[in-house]
């Protein structure tokens, strides 16, 4: 029985066998079939096969086969779906390789995915790497350019230095070539006429008066509508008006001896703007009354001290000074006669009272301040009679002597002795007022006050709005003055030249730094060489500071900026407001410098004593180690021990111990003075003791000669010398001196005051009064006080600084706490019965400077902040720091308080409600509005502006009503409003307001008064602000004119009496024959009366002069033609121009064949004559000598020279006055093409040269040019008006501007320039 497979065909021809590859291979790849068909079709086609196979059909075939047919159909479905099975297993096979295909694939791609990501981090970090790297470089460019930047402008400073220094060399060779030629032409003029250069000085050095220090100017730009050059040594120095002083070989005192400048009263005035006046009947700030009585009159005595000597300390406390009675009881007179005698000399008015006898004691006394009185300081003498009794005829005659002699007061008074202490306090009012303060008020002030007491100017009328502290000024004058005044010179004269060297150094030059140990006589040498230069260089301005005690005010470095940067603008005649933030004053501090450096015509010398003493000296004067203009020079003075470590680079000048010549030399200096001698044997021990280093200093030997000359008059010098041997230093030799101090004292209660007051005296900030000191101890007599005072002051101990005790040396004070204050409670104790006092003050409503000076300062270093804070809410006391200028100083007490600004403001506004509630009475609202202003200016200052309007309108409101709509105060309070909305940007505002004050001050003092000058200023810096140059121009001019006024009329006071002392000297000395010598003083006395403006008598001496000098050297001798131009000067000053023109003309014919074509000399007359002519409408005969000036000037410096383009520009002024433009014009070209070359395109003469040429071409009708040089002239206005910040009127600016060439010249054109 077959199968099913036995019917298919075993070697397939159709089918294809398929093996079974299910359990071989696992996996492999199998073949598939073609095509698959089911079994039952493929039996039937294998039937149908067979049956074709054998013919007759399926014969044979069994019925069982036929039956299996269903098996063989099964077994077919099994192998179909076996089949089906297998093609489902190999495509999932299939599948599965894909995917494992596939899989490798995206690993790899994994792989190479991951390679990139971390090739990109790579970059990335590499990238983020060059990028910091990048920023880095940036800044570090960024660094290195600011560096460029600062060192750019170094550089470009040191090369202006560098240049100007070379210019000036160069200056100084064609001068010295023109002084040899000029000679060379006087010794070949001798064969024709023959005179001595020796006696007859032919002006080569004296006839082109300038201002003092300047060089000879041949032409003033000013006069013909351009200003003089800038930079330093390449401007040109106008020149002044006036007469020529004769160089004249009579050796005389006074301020003109053997002087060739003819500006004195100009030089007096701008002193006189720097330093204040001080009556010089004031001793240190102090009003000093010393009484001599006798027995008969003690009870006037007695009256005036008790009754009136208050009345009189109130007056003078009002004023800023102390009183101070001094008075000898007669029993003890003999006991203080030193003393006494110390006291007249100090004394600022002396009183004698007598009745009918005199004791042979008082005589001496009365010699002393009646008899000797060089200084004719105020005396009163008061003679009480009596009726039928006659004074003895000593008396008589005495008082009579007395009054000859020295003009005394005389109180001739008949009555009761309180009659007569009221009588002599009258008398003592009235001199003090008038005479020793001089407080004449003006008869408004006199009337609108209504209170003597307050009848002082402010300072603002003197000052503008800059708040200047007289005290501080007063203390630093007297440092100066009492270290000058030392007799002893210490071998200063090699140090002197390393001085002078160092002046004399080209720029640039670092500070110089004088140092030394303590007491090596570095103060000593300053003041002395200040004094020398003051003397021997009067061009050179000195601005000095010595820095005091530690801790005292003048060792803040802000009020130190601030004096110095007032002494700046003061001298340089710029009035501007000044910031009082102690970190903007570092700042402006050294564009003031620039600025008057460029302004000035001499050196400028700044000096600093013990600089080291000011806390955080590096910080506060970082302006030290900048590079500093050409001509200024700054020395400063530091102890070796102290010295900052970066200063320590600096050129050094180091005080060598002294030398035992000069150790000898101070100690018999000493001993001499005292009528001591020293046997050979003292001074070979004093010689073996003063070989160390603290034993050979300056102070250490002036105290030991002070202490051996006091031990003579006892006849003790060997004891005294064992024990000074023992001090080693001289702190211990203090302690060996103030031990012979106090022995020297009669009993323990005046060992006892003296410790009192060494005590307080270092307790306190800046010292103590002696009337202070009267208060603080009742028991200590005047007597007793001057004793104590006298023997402290011989011994070097204590010294006198605006009216205050103070210790002289730091180590005085150092001795003292030694001796008598060890330990911070004993100084704690004495701070606080200073608090004490003062607070007592101010319950009585007594607010001095000393009180607003000390009491906050004590609270401060006593650490109590509630009574420092409720000090600061006293109104008047913030008002008395803040208007002396200590603004630094008050920002520090409420800082310490813990309060800021706004806080302050707040508290202060809310005080000031508050005591206007308790004000009834016109006074006490006039002195609410006072402190309303203060207010308000200080909140101005910390730049609170919208806080500091409420203040000032409300002071404004109650001057209004208070006083009247045009009192000056309202013009005051109109003022400060307009500052604050100039600060504030509201310019229309301030405007109104300026011009409203204006108007109230030309109404209340007249148009040439300071206070208008003042408004002028003020005015004028709100037009710069708002770019309107050309008004502010016209209002800083005529500011200008009425301070030059002003000054000069301030300057008379102290400058005419000189020059009537000089002129008197000189009318003996022309007494003789006919004379070169004689007819040069004759000249001198001229130029002297002419500067006294006693026109009459200088004519007179002029015309003998030049009648003398015609007589003696013939009428073609140039000094007469000195004498002929200063006859000129003086009739052109009278306006008698007729006569000037013949006179000048005389002088120039003689000058031209005298002297050599550029000589100084004929320039000077080249150029007063064409002024001349111009004024006087002579343009045709002024061409030609402007022309020679042109001319002059290219043989003297060149053709390229900014001197020559000056000379063009005014001749070319003058073409166009005479309507000549087509000549005019090249010369401006030329001039500008010059000013561009030599100052650069941006330089103010380059701008006033354009807008010249814009005028030019404006009249021709060149509009377009005209508009184009109009423009860049305002580019360069705008960018100098940047470069000072707005502040101050340009020197630069040219008054032959735009309006320039239309206007006429000023009447008394060398009058102004002489001034300038």
């Amino acid at each position: 029985m077959g199968t099913a497979s036995s019917l298919v065909s075993p070697a397939g021809g159709v089918g294809e066998v398929i093996e079974d590859t299910y359990g071989g291979g696992g996996g492999e790849a199998c073949e598939i079939p073609v095509e698959v068909k089911p079994k039952a079709r493929l039996l039937r086609s294998s039937l149908r096969r067979v049956g074709a196979g054998r013919p007759g059909g399926l014969l044979g075939a069994s019925f069982k086969s036929t039956a299996s047919v269903q098996e063989l159909e099964g077994a077919a479905e099994y192998e179909r779906l076996k089949k089906e099975y297998e093609i489902f297993r190999v495509s999932k096979n299939n599948e599965v390789a894909s995917m494992v295909k596939k899989e490798a694939k995206l690993d790899r791609e994994n792989k190479r995915l991951r390679a990139e990501l971390q090739a990109l981090q790579k970059t990335y970090q590499k990238i983020l790497r060059e990028k910091e790297s990048a920023l880095e470089a940036k800044y570090q460019a960024m660094e290195r350019a600011a560096t460029f930047e600062h060192d750019r402008d170094k550089v470009k400073r040191q090369f202006k230095i560098f240049r100007e220094t070379k210019e000036n060399e160069i200056q100084d060779l064609l001068r010295a070539k023109r002084e040899l030629e000029a000679k060379l032409q006087r010794l070949q003029a001798q064969g024709i006429q023959v005179f001595d250069p020796e006696d007859s000085d032919s002006d080569d050095n004296c006839t082109d008066v300038t201002a003092t220090g300047a060089q000879s100017e041949y032409w003033n730009g000013g006069a013909l509508g351009s200003e003089p050059s800038m930079g330093s040594m390449m401007q040109l120095q106008q020149s002044f008006r006036g007469p020529e002083f004769a160089h004249s070989s009579i050796d005389v005192e006074g301020p003109f001896a053997n002087i060739n400048r003819d500006d004195w009263d100009a030089a007096v005035a701008s002193l006189l703007q720097v330093t204040p006046l001080f009556s010089h009947s004031l001793w240190s700030n102090t009003v000093r009354c010393f009484i001599i009585s006798t027995d008969e009159t003690q009870p006037e005595v007695d009256i005036f001290i008790r009754n009136y000597s208050p009345k009189l300390q109130r007056i003078c406390e009002t004023m800023g000074y102390f009183f101070q009675v001094v008075h000898f009881p007669a029993e003890n007179e003999s006991h203080f006669k030193d003393v006494r005698k110390w006291e007249i000399e100090k004394s600022s008015l002396v009183i004698l009272l007598l009745h009918l006898t005199l004791p042979s004691c008082l005589l001496e006394d009365c010699e002393e301040a009646f008899l000797r009185n060089p200084e004719e300081k105020p005396r009163v003498i008061y003679h009480r009679m009596e009726d039928g009794k006659d004074s003895p005829v000593v008396v008589q005659q005495l008082i009579e002597q007395m009054c000859y002699v020295n003009k005394a007061k005389m109180i001739d008074h008949m009555g009761s002795v309180e009659e007569g202490a009221y009588e002599i306090y009258n008398c003592v009012e009235k001199i003090i007022r008038q005479d020793i303060l001089s407080c004449e008020m003006t008869e408004l002030e006199g009337k609108d006050l209504g209170n003597k007491e307050e009848s002082t100017a402010p300072e603002e009328e003197v000052f503008g709005d800059v708040l200047w502290d007289a005290h501080d000024e007063e203390e630093q004058m007297e440092a100066f003055q009492q270290a000058s005044n030392s007799a002893c010179e210490l071998g200063f004269e090699k140090y002197f030249e390393r001085l002078n060297d160092l002046v004399a150094a080209p720029a640039p030059i670092p500070p110089l730094l004088v140092s030394g140990g303590p007491g090596s006589g570095k103060s000593l040498l300053l003041s002395k060489w200040i004094r020398l230069q003051q003397k021997h260089s009067p061009n050179t301005l000195i601005l000095y500071h010595f820095v005091g005690r530690p801790m005292s005010t003048s060792s803040e470095s802000a009020l130190i900026i601030k004096r110095l940067t007032l002494k700046l603008m003061q001298h340089s005649w710029l009035v501007s407001p000044l910031t009082l933030d102690p970190a903007k004053l570092l700042e402006e501090f050294p564009r003031w410098l620039e600025k008057l450096s460029a302004r000035h015509q001499g050196s400028i010398i700044i000096v600093i004593d013990s600089i080291d003493q000011i806390q955080q000296a590096e910080k506060h004067m970082k302006w030290l180690i900048d590079p500093l203009p050409v001509n200024v020079r700054v020395i400063v003075s530091v102890n070796v021990e102290t010295c900052p470590q970066a200063w320590r680079l600096w050129p050094t000048l180091h005080l060598d111990p002294l030398n035992s010549k000069d150790v000898k030399s101070l100690i018999s200096a000493e001993c001499n003075s005292a009528n001591v001698k020293l046997t050979k044997e003292q001074e070979k021990k004093l010689e073996r003791h003063c070989r160390s280093a603290t034993t050979c200093n300056a102070l250490y030997v002036t105290l030991l000669g002070k202490t051996i000359a006091c031990a003579g008059s006892t006849g003790n010098i060997d004891e005294t010398l064992q024990q000074c041997f023992q001090c080693q230093d001289t702190v211990s030799l203090y302690r060996l001196v103030l031990r012979s101090v106090r022995e020297s004292l009669r009993n323990d209660k005046e060992r006892g005051l003296l410790k009192e007051v060494l005590c307080v005296i270092g307790a306190s900030h800046n010292g103590v009064s002696e009337s202070e000191l009267m208060e603080l101890y009742p028991e200590l007599s005047s007597a007793m006080l001057a004793s104590l005072v006298h023997s402290l002051h011989r011994m070097c101990l204590l010294t006198y600084g605006c009216g205050l005790l103070k210790f002289q040396h730091l180590q005085a004070w150092e001795m003292v706490k030694l001796e008598y204050m060890e330990g911070e409670n004993a100084i704690s104790a004495f701070r606080q019965k200073l608090v004490d006092y003062f607070t007592m003050q101010l319950s009585r409503d007594r607010v001095t400077w000393r009180s607003a000076d000390e009491l906050p300062w004590l609270f401060q270093q006593q650490g109590d902040k509630q009574k420092l804070h409720k000090c600061l809410l006293n109104l008047f006391v913030s008002q008395n720091l803040y208007k002396r200028g200590h603004f630094a100083e008050l920002l520090s007490y409420w800082q310490l308080v813990g309060k800021d600004k706004s806080s302050m403001a707040a508290e202060y506004f809310d005080s000031l409600k508050e005591y206007e509630k308790s004000c009834e009475g016109e006074e006490s609202m006039i002195c609410l509005a006072d402190l309303y202003e203060t207010l308000g200016r200080f909140l101005k200052d910390l730049g609170l502006l919208s806080q500091a309007v409420a203040p000032l309108q409300r002071s404004l409101e109650i001057r209004e009503t208070a006083l009247d709509p045009d009192h000056p105060r309202v013009a005051q309070s109109l003022h400060q409003l307009a500052g604050v909305y100039v600060q504030w940007k509201k310019f229309g505002n301030a405007e109104q307001l300026y011009k409203q004050a204006l108007e109230i001050s030309e109404n209340a003092y007249g148009a040439e008064h300071p206070r208008v000058a003042r408004e002028l200023d003020a005015l004028a810096t709100l037009y710069q602000k708002q770019n309107k140059y050309e008004q502010a121009e016209q209002l800083r001019k005529k500011s200008f004119k009425i301070r030059q006024k002003a000054a000069r009329r301030k300057g008379s006071l102290c400058g005419f009496a000189l020059l009537r002392q000089r002129a008197l000297q000189l009318e003996e000395l022309t007494l003789g024959k006919d004379t070169p010598d004689n007819a040069r003083t004759l000249n001198e006395l001229g130029v002297l009366y002419y500067l006294q403006n006693n026109l009459e008598t200088a004519e007179l001496f002029l015309k003998r002069s030049l009648e003398m000098r015609e007589r003696v050297l013939g009428p073609d001798h140039p000094d007469c033609a000195q004498s002929l131009n200063n006859l000129a000067a003086l009739y052109n000053e009278k306006k008698h121009y007729d006569k000037a023109e013949e006179l000048y003309e005389r002088a120039l014919d003689i000058r031209r064949r005298a002297l050599a074509p550029d000589h100084p000399s004929l320039a000077y007359t080249v150029k007063h004559l064409a002024v001349l002519y111009k004024k006087m409408g002579k343009l045709d005969k002024a061409v030609p000598l402007y022309e020679l000036a042109v001319e002059i000037r290219q043989k003297s410096f060149g053709p390229k020279h900014p001197s020559v383009a000056t000379a063009l520009v005014n001749l070319a002024v003058l073409y166009c006055q005479m309507k000549k433009q087509i000549e005019a014009l090249p010369l401006y070209e030329r001039a500008l093409k010059i000013y561009e070359d030599s100052f650069g395109h941006m330089h103010p003469r380059v701008g006033e040269t354009l807008k010249n040429l814009a005028v030019l071409s404006y009249e021709r009708g060149d509009f377009e040019k005209a508009a184009e040089l109009y423009k860049r002239a305002m580019e360069i206005k705008e960018a100098e008006t940047l470069l000072i910040g707005g502040k101050a009127t340009s020197r630069h600016s040219s008054s032959g501007d735009t309006f320039s060439l239309k206007s006429a010249l000023p009447p008394n054109v060398f009058l102004e320039h002489g001034q300038r």
